[in-house]
C-alpha cells in the first residue's frame, strides 16, 4: 500500500523482512530502554502468527514498524515504534490503521496492546483510533511504570442489522 503524507511524502506499508533489521534495531534503540534484539524480531519474522510491518519513506528506509500477532481470532500489537524525525505527522496512525483493515479481513474480534502511563500521545492516539482502556498492570516495565491495557473490538459481520 503507497500513500502520501504531507511532511513525510510517499510511505510504502509492506511486510518486514530480514533486510529491514538494521533500520528497524536502529529505531527501536532510540524508542525503548529495553529494546528487543535482533532475534527477536527474528522470531517474529518466522512466526506463523505474527505479522510484522515496516513502513517505507520515499527513499526505501525504514521509518516506522509494527509487530503484531493475530491467533484465532485475537490479536495483539507487540511492538510499534516510528523514526524520531517522523514523529507527529500520523505515521503511526498509518500503521495501526493498515493493521485494522488487515485483521478485520481476516476475522479478528479484538485487538489488544499495553502502552506506558507516561505515553499520552500514544494513548490520545488509540482512543481516537477506537480502543477502550480496559485495565492496569502495576509495575510492568523495567522501570517500575504501569502499563495500560486497551482494547479494540472489530465490528462482528451481522451487528445492527435488523432480525
Amino acid at each position: 500500500m503507497m500513500l502520501r503524507m504531507t511532511g513525510v511524502g510517499d510511505i510504502t506499508i509492506c511486510p518486514m523482512s530480514d533486510a529491514d533489521l538494521d533500520e528497524v534495531l536502529a529505531i527501536e534503540a532510540v524508542s525503548y530502554p529495553k529494546p528487543w534484539t535482533r532475534e527477536h524480531f527474528l522470531d517474529e519474522l518466522n512466526s506463523p502468527f505474527a505479522s510484522p510491518l515496516v513502513a517505507l519513506d520515499g527513499e526505501g528506509r525504514v521509518a516506522g514498524y509494527l509487530c503484531p500477532m493475530l491467533l484465532l481470532d485475537e490479536a495483539q500489537i507487540l511492538n510499534v515504534a516510528v523514526r524520531p524525525d517522523l514523529r507527529s505527522h500520523g505515521l503511526g496512525r498509518l500503521l495501526i490503521e493498515s493493521l485494522l483493515d488487515d485483521y478485520r479481513n481476516r476475522g479478528a474480534s479484538v485487538l489488544s496492546l499495553e502502552v506506558r502511563v507516561s505515553n499520552e500521545p500514544a494513548r490520545i492516539l488509540y482512543r481516537k483510533l477506537g480502543f477502550t482502556e480496559t485495565g492496569r498492570r502495576p509495575k510492568y516495565y523495567e522501570n517500575g511504570e504501569d502499563a495500560i491495557l486497551m482494547e479494540y473490538i472489530f465490528d462482528q459481520p451481522g451487528d445492527g442489522d435488523a432480525v
